[in-house]
């Protein structure tokens, strides 16, 4: 993406839904993030709900040894990439929410939806979220280090 691009995307808009992705190559979602971010600051937008993943930041500690272990090596490459994008929301001015669904399945949208962290035992309970509840964020604050984000 590039900045002239970026900034057509975003002209009109009150908010901007992120999802970048690129599976396990390249800096693709903190690239493109850095360049979402100066094309919201420039044209005054001021919201940003970016989608991540768990086991960034502060969610680290949620995840199990084996989680933690496959990031550290088969992930590595993109756990980089998402620390790298939360960093440049961090560091904005904007007024953001970071998503970090554990995994999307394609099961079927259940209607219920279940927010912040429930620690280790309950955890694999946040992990899978139906693809179709994807599109049903809605978002708190989560400059708020208590705050987590709502599916529903």
């Amino acid at each position: 993406m590039d900045s002239a691009s970026g900034e057509k995307a975003v002209q009109g808009q009150q908010a901007v839904l992120s999802s970048l992705g690129a599976g396990v190559k390249g800096m693709v979602r903190s690239e493109g993030t850095r360049q979402i971010v100066c094309a919201m600051e420039k044209a005054g937008i001021r919201r940003l709900i970016s989608l991540s993943t768990l086991g960034v930041g502060d969610s680290w500690e949620t995840l199990s040894l084996k989680y933690k272990i496959l990031s550290r090596t088969l992930l590595r490459k993109a756990l980089a990439d998402h620390e790298a994008q939360e960093n440049h929301i961090k560091k904005s001015q904007l007024d953001w929410t970071i998503v970090r669904p554990g995994g999307f399945t394609n099961g079927r949208r259940t209607g219920g939806y279940r927010h912040g962290f429930a620690g280790r035992r309950r955890l694999a309970e946040h992990l899978a979220i139906p693809r179709l509840r994807q599109s049903k964020v809605r978002g708190c604050r989560s400059r708020d280090p208590g705050a987590g984000a709502e599916l529903a």
